[in-house]
């Protein structure tokens, strides 16, 4: 994975949240406008604090409405406490 141009500081993490995908599995597609917020993301830097329990591509689920969302080389990503991650996903 690419090297981020981002360090989160104490027990934050950034996270890549992961899309929903485009189509129902009936096959209808879901307009931009009807998709929710995602809920998923992939770990892509954490902070300098001992106790992160997380680590860089670690597949996680966090709350709907949280951190704080912004664009960097045209991507889209949440910076957020470690402690509004709700769990790890497990392979």
């Amino acid at each position: 994975m690419e090297q981020l141009k981002i360090q989160p500081l104490g027990t934050r993490v950034v996270i890549k949240p992961l899309e929903q995908d485009t189509k129902t599995a009936s096959g209808l597609f879901i307009p931009e406008s009807a998709k929710e917020k995602p809920q998923t993301g992939l770990v892509v830097a954490i902070g300098d604090d001992e106790d992160i329990k997380l680590k860089v591509d670690d597949k996680v689920l966090f709350a709907k409405y949280t951190g704080t969302e912004f664009r960097l080389d045209n991507q889209d990503y949440l910076l957020m406490e470690c402690g509004d991650v709700l769990a790890r996903l497990l392979n």
